[in-house]
């Protein structure tokens, strides 16, 4: 769906002093072919959205991507959580139930669902579509287990909804104010040296998803990693999301790349550009 959609949101749920989550209805017919590859799990149809893929939201001004943190076919709605940030972010969070919202896509590759065992890895906001994907693999009969990480207890992401869905959850703090002290990426180290997971599906600072990838290389483990550059359009013909080296469009290509695909990024972990397409190290 390439033209927006105007909704109106079902209702709002305040996750942390910085994170809202709005929920719409979601209840498209439509049976044009989706922008998204899969791997024969999924619907091809762009009716509903799968874990990892994003949606451009239009708040009637502007336009940005995305991620959808909660997808729910059987009472047809969508969930976007929403860090405030800047300007766009903060005219949202002044949205109010029953007042509306542009949507179109969803857009891009999602994660794919494999093995028995799986460890998922969010920091900040980027528990947004990790969540989507723990509680989509739960509920296939996945063992999950789920870092949630953040700098301090109040940031902390769908803790409870992810233990309600079934997933094993390890909250994570910069400050130690709650959970384990230190870094998503050395209690994602130490569960790994520990458990035997099939696979590791991550979101969040890039700097956090470079060591992350590094550990799962050295023990032999794929993973998925969702980044994340500027878009404009979302259908691959503008260019602004490519990357260097291989020219891959975050939009289409991505926003879900296997490991072995980031090593052929060259910027990975190091820098990304601004609008005007200025680079900018992370």
């Amino acid at each position: 769906m390439h033209v927006p959609q105007v909704l109106k949101i079902k209702r709002i749920v305040e996750e942390t002093p910085t994170v809202k989550t709005f929920y719409l209805p979601w209840e498209f017919k439509d049976e044009t072919p989706g922008q998204f590859q899969t791997t024969g799990q999924f619907s091809t149809t762009a009716q509903f959205p799968i874990p990892g893929q994003f949606l451009m939201v239009w708040n009637f001004q502007d336009e940005k991507p995305m991620s959808i943190s909660s997808i729910d076919p059987v009472n047809g709605e969508i969930g976007l959580s929403v860090k405030m940030v800047g300007p766009f972010t903060q005219s949202l969070h002044k949205l109010q139930e029953n007042d509306q919202l542009g949507l179109r896509g969803p857009y891009g590759r999602g994660f794919e669902i494999a093995g028995s065992r799986v460890l998922a890895v969010g920091g900040g906001i980027g528990m947004a579509p990790v969540a989507a994907f723990a509680e989509e693999a739960s509920s296939r009969g996945v063992e999950v287990d789920t870092i949630t990480a953040a700098t301090t207890q109040s940031e902390i992401l769908f803790s409870e909804r992810l233990e309600n869905a079934g997933a094993r959850v390890f909250p994570t703090t910069d400050d130690g104010s709650h959970g384990f002290c230190g870094f998503a990426t050395e209690l994602a180290e130490k569960l790994i040296t520990e458990g035997n997971y099939d696979l590791v599906v991550a979101c969040g600072p890039e700097i956090m998803m470079m060591k992350l990838s590094l550990i799962t290389q050295e023990n032999q483990i794929p993973a998925q990693f969702s980044l994340e550059r500027y878009m404009k359009c979302a259908l691959g013909i503008c260019g602004q999301c490519c990357v260097d080296d291989v020219g891959w469009r975050i939009c289409v290509e991505g926003p879900v790349f296997w490991g072995d695909q980031l090593r052929l990024i060259s910027e990975f972990g190091k820098y990304h550009r601004d609008a005007s397409g200025i680079k900018n190290s992370f």
